[in-house]
Parts: structure tokens; sequence; C-alpha cells
């Protein structure tokens, strides 16, 4: 499981950051590559990784400001002539279906593959047996949610040591014990799989906010996540400016990871008014209320390692 930043600025385009998109990647977990926010030119950035746009089957729209969606039927078109055949499900605010349909319409662009919609409101709005995905709704301008994405749980690795012990060579049954909760020998001796499973694999979550006001709203949603993606368009002196534009501080964001317990954080939706020369200061002022703390630039990759 790995995030792969492929634009962290704000507002506009700069020579160095291009807009808001990030992708999970869930390469090896499911065989697909989700995406929070498609703005202009985010396929642009994917031809300069190694993201295939055909496993990308899930898009997760933080709020409908352009630099989070204007990249969207672009992709969208662009993936019928990569290979996008499986069905791909938009997860958004209401109208993100209506701006969507209506570029494709309007552009005469057809799709080759099923697209669907899910118009979300707070609460759980995705589930399957790997993964659940919850929502809250954030402080801004327009209705911007936040994302919590949770790997459920694995069962531990087989004993097989203990097996052994228990007169059991190595073969299918070994498959059968892991699979079922009782198994029964051929001698009639029966076998309960928590007996010979190892504790749990606890699953991975992840936070990713849209823009946002600094709010002692979201600490529950984010509370205990092993990494948080969040806004960080201002330095610590612009508090005000941040307050009236509906945006957070580096100071802000930190704040949130450290009295919500998460483990890291990740910042990015830097302001063009900051330069390259300029982001170990905005780095610093978070790291000195959270460790912990990363800024995320264009094409940066964080790794979440299994637990």
């Amino acid at each position: 499981m790995e995030l792969y930043f492929l634009g962290t600025g704000s507002g506009v385009p700069s020579k160095e950051r291009n807009v808001s998109a990030v992708a999970l990647m869930l390469l090896q977990e499911a065989n697909s590559v989700w995406l929070f926010d498609c703005g202009e030119a985010t396929q642009h950035q994917i031809l300069n990784t190694s993201i295939k746009p055909r496993k990308i089957n899930k898009i997760f729209i933080t709020h409908m400001h352009g630099d989070h969606i204007f990249g969207l039927p672009g992709l969208l078109s662009s993936r019928s002539f990569q290979g996008g055949e499986d069905e791909l499900t938009i997860f958004g605010p209401k109208g993100i279906k209506e701006f969507v349909d209506t570029s494709l319409t309007l552009s005469g662009t057809h799709i080759t593959y099923p697209l669907t919609f899910v118009e979300i409101e707070e609460g759980k709005i995705f589930e399957d047996e790997q993964f659940s995905v919850y929502c809250k709704k954030l402080e801004h301008g327009v209705p911007s949610y936040g994302f919590r994405i949770e790997e459920k749980n694995k069962p531990g690795e087989l004993q097989v040591d203990q097996l052994k012990a228990f007169g059991i060579p190595p073969g299918p049954i070994y498959r059968q014990i892991k699979e079922n909760e009782v198994v029964t020998l051929e001698d009639g001796r029966k076998l309960n799989r928590k007996d010979f499973i190892g504790p749990d694999k606890i699953g991975r979550h992840i936070a990713i906010l849209g823009d946002t006001r600094s709010t002692h709203r979201n600490h529950e949603f984010v509370n205990g996540v092993d990494v948080l993606v969040h806004e960080a368009t201002f330095d610590k002196e612009k508090v005000a400016l941040a307050e009236d534009y509906y945006h957070s501080t580096t100071e802000q964001a930190a704040a949130l990871a450290k009295k919500a317990n998460v483990k890291r954080l990740v910042m990015t939706h830097i302001s063009s008014r900051y330069q390259s020369e300029e982001i170990d200061v905005l780095l610093q002022e978070a790291q000195e209320i959270f460790p912990d703390s990363y800024i995320a630039s264009d094409f940066y990759q964080f790794q979440i390692p299994s637990k």
C-alpha cells in the first residue's frame, strides 16, 4: 500500500506543483488504484509514473472546486484508449455526476467502460471484503469531504509448528484448517481453527482530507490513523488568511495530528507563494508540534507498511 502524490499545489498549477491529485496504490492488495481528486492535467502527471489508467477503478472527489475536478473529463476519456474496460466508480459531492455527464456529452466523448456515480453524504460510502471507506463533511466554502479508508484485519499466520506437534504433516489439510472454523480429520479428531492461527494482522487506516478550515470536529474522524493527508495551504503566521479562505496552516495540521494520535502526517495543497527554498521552513513549523510530519511534492511516494 502506497500513496503516490500527483499534484500537491493549491488553487492554480505552478512550475513546481500541479493541482490536487493523490493515488492510493493497492496493486498487491486489490490489483487496483484509487484516485483522490483529479485536478487539471492529472493524466499528464500520470504519464510520468508507472500508474496504468486502466487500473484506476475508483475516484474519490473531495469537493467541486476546479483545482480538484478539472482533470476528470480528460482522464475518463483517455482511459477508454488505454485498455480500460472494467467499471469505474466516482464518489463525490452532489453535482459530480452532472459535471462529468455534461462535459462528456458536450465534447462528444464516448466512454467504452461502465461508469457509475455515488453522490456522497456523511457515513460509510463503500465496503467490500478488504476495505471500508467513510466520509465526513469538512468546513470549506463549498461542501468538502474527508475520506477515511480502513483496511480490514486479516487472519493470522497458520502455526505450522503447532500442527506438526499435533501430528499433522504439511498438506492440503493446512489450507482447510485456515479456511474453516472447524475441520474433522480422517481419524475423527476435530480441529478448531482458532487453536492453530496466530493473532489477526491489523489493517491499515488512512485519512485523506479535502480542503478544510482547522476545526476540532475533525479529531474523531482521523483518530489513530496510520497516515493523515492534510492540506497546509499557509504558514503558521497566516491564521487569519487561512480562516478567511477556509484553509489550514502547517501548525494547525500538525496540531490535529498530535491531538488525534495519528502516526504520520503528510501535508499537501501548498500555496504557490512558497518556493522550494521555503518548504523546509514550513516543514519545521509542523515538526515542532508533530515530529513525524512530511510535506509532499509532486511524485512523492509514501509507503504504508503492513503492521
